[in-house]
């Protein structure tokens, strides 16, 4: 068993908050396939409770985590556009090291999000 694990969490840049409420999903993507392990609902930290891939089921691989930020939105009362620009918000990217532990966060505002490996 792998001692690494994956976590995210996702901060609103335009209201200066944690976004709560977000839901997120994770994918492990393969040449063929794109599967998925997990769903969660970011809380009043804009954290899921837990590591979104804990350590039973982390290997390397690629991975996207999909981050609903329309519905997010929505829920916060950001005026709605049709559609909006920002709606569903994918972030692919690698995990290599099957003992670390990988953290990405999203900053997210209705125009515009980033994000980096954190710790």
């Amino acid at each position: 068993m792998s001692e690494g694990y994956l976590t995210t969490h996702v901060l609103d840049t335009a209201r200066g908050l944690p976004a709560a409420g977000m839901r997120i999903s994770l994918w492990r993507l393969t040449e063929s396939e794109r599967e998925m392990l997990a769903e969660a609902v970011t809380n009043a930290d804009g954290r899921t409770d837990g590591p979104i891939l804990p350590r039973e089921v982390f290997r390397p691989g690629t991975y996207e985590l999909v981050f609903h930020a329309g519905e997010y939105l929505d829920a916060v009362g950001v005026p709605p556009e049709e559609p909006r620009f920002l709606d569903v918000v994918p972030i692919r990217f690698g995990i290599s090291d099957a003992d670390a532990h990988y953290h990405v966060p999203l900053l997210i505002s209705p125009f515009g999000y980033s994000t980096y490996r954190g710790s």
